[in-house]
């Protein structure tokens, strides 16, 4: 699969039914689950610490995903996790955090070192999460540093597990061609 690199002893473990598209760089310690999918110009970098991608998730166009190193300050460093039917907007920016089951990360957001985001949530496009900052399931989130907006619908709770469920059938008609 083209997209792939090792960095030093470590290859991506991609599972099966996954979609990288060209122009997509993943590298390293770097884990994918089925039916997850990568767009355009993504780029996955888990060469100081390990990366997660959980099944059904998907990462779209030029977004980047990176680790953080063990320090003295943070001996395990910072590794970074998506849970399940996670959608990542465009142009986001995932470093060294914690992503819950079924969240929606908007366009070009940026969710910092240490922090966390619980299952079922919306984080607004733009939207910056601070390091170490957690973020409470079921709740909207935006702006620069984020705040709590409001509590999600019954449908947008219901977009969430959509969202995924779009792009598996986007990825498979790509895997198709």
């Amino acid at each position: 699969m083209s997209g792939l690199q090792p960095y030093l002893e470590h290859l991506p473990l991609v599972e099966q039914g996954v979609y990288i598209a060209p122009g997509a760089t993943v590298i390293g310690r770097v884990t994918i689950g089925e039916d997850a999918s990568l767009w355009p110009g993504c780029i996955i970098r888990g060469d100081v610490n390990s990366i997660s991608i959980g099944r059904y998730s998907n990462i779209q166009d030029a977004s980047v995903l990176h680790v953080t190193q063990p320090t003295a300050s943070q001996p395990e460093g910072y590794a970074l996790t998506l849970g399940e039917g996670v959608t990542v907007g465009h142009r986001a920016v995932l470093h060294g955090c914690s992503i819950g089951n079924y969240c929606l990360i908007g366009i070009g957001a940026i969710i910092m070192d240490g922090a966390v985001i619980e299952d079922e949530v919306m984080i607004g496009a733009g939207s910056l999460v601070p390091p170490g900052k957690r973020l409470e399931s079921g709740f909207l989130y935006v702006g620069a540093p984020v705040r709590k907006a409001r509590e999600l619908s019954h449908e947008e709770r219901q977009f969430l597990t959509q969202s995924s469920r779009n792009y598996i059938r986007l990825k498979n008609a790509y895997l198709a061609m």
